[in-house]
Parts: C-alpha cells; sequence; structure tokens
C-alpha cells in the first residue's frame, strides 16, 4: 500500500470519527437545552477513538503494517 493511500485511510478513519463525536455532542447539547441528562460522558467519546483506531497506537501500528 502506498503512503498516499495510507494517508487517505487515516484521513477516512478520523473523518468518520468526527461525525459520531459530532453527532454525540449534537445530542448532549440538545439534552442540555431540554434540562435532560447527558446522553455520553467522556468515556463514550474515547471509546469512538478507540473504535475508529484513531489513536496514536493505532495509527503508528497501521503505518508500520
Amino acid at each position: 500500500m502506498s503512503d498516499e493511500q495510507k494517508a487517505a485511510i487515516i484521513n477516512a478513519r478520523c473523518a468518520t470519527a468526527l461525525i459520531r463525536a459530532m453527532g454525540m455532542q449534537s445530542e448532549n447539547q440538545q439534552r442540555d437545552h431540554q434540562g435532560c441528562a447527558m446522553a455520553y460522558t467522556e468515556a463514550d467519546f474515547i471509546k469512538v477513538i478507540e473504535e475508529e483506531g484513531t489513536h496514536w497506537n493505532a495509527i503508528a501500528t497501521f503505518l508500520q503494517g
């Protein structure tokens, strides 16, 4: 796999994680305005990073392999 292909895959993973996190943040904001409890906690946002493989170790492993 070329460096450009690897970069494209990493960018796609990051975009997916960002879109998911933005949706979660939006839901939390909506609930806040309604006076309800938050739907997502910090742990949920960290889980997105892990699931999408956008943390440092996942990226480093991907680039080495």
